[in-house]
């Protein structure tokens, strides 16, 4: 089973700038692919970025040359670096993990309990 845990949530300004921190824990044999989610109230929850663990990565159009994911294989943590923040970025961010089981030939996935980002003047 794995944890995941996020911090850095807040309130800040249009243009300002925050940074998530997500950290996995327990028993795995490996974590491949590491991404953000967000959920707007109304909205389904949706992908924000993806890191593979060779550190390739994508971003959705949306927040492309403003928001930069990032990962440490070996804390197994990844962080989502986020500037240039717009009022439409407002909402509850989620980190996600898939996995490989240590008991059984099995892929899993896992979520945070989600930590929430507002923008607003």
């Amino acid at each position: 089973q794995v944890q995941l845990v996020e911090s850095g949530g807040g309130l800040v300004q249009p243009g300002g700038s925050l940074r998530l921190s997500c950290s996995a824990s327990g028993s795995f044999f490996s974590i491949n692919d590491m991404a953000w989610y967000r959920q707007a109230p109304g909205n389904q929850r949706e992908p924000v970025a993806t890191v593979s663990r060779a550190g390739l990565a994508n971003y959705a159009d949306s927040v492309k040359g403003r928001f930069t994911i990032s990962r440490d294989n070996a804390k197994n943590t990844v962080a989502l670096q986020m500037n240039s923040l717009k009022p439409e970025d407002t909402a509850v961010y989620y980190c996600n993990a898939g996995y490989r089981r240590l008991d059984v030939l099995r892929f899993d996935e896992a979520w945070g309990q989600g930590t929430q980002v507002t923008v607003s003047s």
